[in-house]
């Protein structure tokens, strides 16, 4: 297809661009990038929302699709939709210069939306200074933006909730202050992310109360006391998920199902097998696919060593 004429069509049509089409926008050459530049800003707002929502959702599909240039570009777009994509389609983008935007984008735009983007965009540079992959120094600013971005009370809630999320992954000393007021918290949005922050901070002292939170009669706290169970691989979860696995909500369902997969033991993994030969398709599927990555996990150990005969 004509590049010209693709970018033509763009705002000529009505209809919603066909995916397929849209791939002819993956990996553009700088004379390419120049073009959609000079077209996107003259494209109607609704289409340009559109376009963006479907290349993140290619990009989530396909790791061979780059639209990186674009979702950067956009990151200035006028309208805060379109840069809150822009965000999430970036979430694989772990260069300096995208730390340097979300940090900017956290710090002064003008959107709680899309500051709610950056702070969970800045959970990765977390992750990758406690992994000694990010310098220390940035890795100690983005702690900091996050930091301020939480102890400030004219922030809204949304913005600190996903601030709470994404340091969590930090095992600097004060996380389970901060994510112990998170759980205090009067605000129920807030007390989950706490929650979800438990788990991703991979702390055991965190167990007992995510054992009472699976008792949570909001499906909401349930569901994310599920995954944290899963990431903390909390033995001591196993019944309780077990009774999950009937919960009334099937995002409930769904995690327990996924925790018993990442947990792992006897008991898992005969409640997984049970779940398999279930009447109710989607929990078979979930349950054949946990089971899947559950065995597979535990029998990478058992592949033997260049030179070992196997017993």
């Amino acid at each position: 297809m004509n590049f010209k004429r693709f970018l033509e069509g763009l705002g000529a049509s009505e209809a919603p661009p066909s995916i397929s089409n849209l791939y002819i926008l993956s990996g553009m050459s700088k004379k390419e990038m120049e073009a959609f530049r000079a077209a996107w800003p003259l494209l109607p707002l609704e289409r340009r929302r559109t376009i963006l929502r479907a290349l993140v959702e290619i990009t989530e599909a396909s790791f061979e699709a780059d639209f990186n240039s674009i979702f950067r570009f956009c990151l200035s777009d006028e309208d805060e939709e379109v840069r809150a994509q822009a965000i999430e389609g970036l979430w694989e983008d772990e260069s300096i210069s995208i730390l340097r935007s979300l940090i900017g984008l956290l710090r002064g735009d003008s959107s709680f939306l899309v500051r709610a983007r950056a702070a969970a965009g800045l959970g990765r540079f977390v992750l990758l200074a406690e992994l000694d992959e990010l310098d220390s120094e940035l890795g100690a600013e983005v702690r900091e933006v996050l930091l301020h971005t939480i102890n400030n009370p004219q922030e809204a809630l949304e913005v600190r909730r996903r601030a709470v999320e994404a340091i969590s992954f930090s095992g600097e000393e004060g996380m389970r202050e901060i994510i112990e007021a998170a759980y205090q918290d009067e605000a129920q949005e807030m007390r989950v992310s706490a929650v979800f922050a438990m788990g991703r901070s991979v702390d055991p002292y965190w167990g007992e109360t995510l054992l009472r939170e699976l008792k949570n009669p909001d499906p909401e706290m349930r569901y994310e006391a599920a995954r944290a169970c899963g990431e903390l691989e909390l033995k001591g979860a196993v019944p309780t998920l077990a009774r999950l696995i009937n919960d009334t909500d099937r995002e409930v369902q769904g995690a327990a199902i996924w925790a018993l997969g990442r947990i792992g033991g006897r008991r898992a993994r005969q409640v997984l097998r049970a779940c398999c030969e279930s009447d109710d398709g989607i929990v078979a599927e979930a349950a054949e696919e946990a089971l899947s990555e559950l065995e597979f996990a535990e029998g990478i150990f058992e592949i033997p060593l260049y030179g070992e005969e196997e017993e």
